[in-house]
């Protein structure tokens, strides 16, 4: 038996494995783009909870594109929504000249407050 060959119709080669030949098919090269953590956290809870959307997306090559895209949007949101409560609260240099410990408690709390925002409103939905 030929180890490989291809079919004249449809163009397709195969490879015998065992005593079956199968199609040789592979995905195209999809672009490497790096991903920060946001991206990272999504691409866990598609993968987890999303499955046919996941694998829509590993199919038609867009997976980096749509991580990058969700991280960049998640990345923007959270220094947005920082910056935004950070004012509103009243934490400022001012403060962090004065009372180190008072100004990381309350950063660290806006931050994780921010954090669950982004989470809620992009990674997991």
């Amino acid at each position: 038996m030929k180890q490989h060959f291809t079919d004249e119709r449809t163009g397709i080669s195969y490879t015998l494995r065992g005593d079956y030949y199968l199609p040789d098919l592979a995905l195209p090269a999809e672009e490497q783009i790096v991903v920060g953590i946001w991206g990272q956290r999504r691409l866990r809870y598609i993968k987890a909870h999303r499955k046919g959307f996941y694998t829509t997306l590993l199919t038609k090559c867009e997976l980096n594109r749509h991580l990058a895209d969700v991280n960049k949007q998640a990345e923007d949101m959270f220094f947005r929504l920082v910056k935004q409560m950070a004012e509103s609260e009243g934490v400022t240099e001012k403060l962090k000249a004065d009372n180190q410990m008072e100004w990381v408690a309350r950063m660290n709390n806006i931050r994780s407050r921010a954090s669950e925002i982004v989470n809620h409103d992009i990674i997991y939905n």
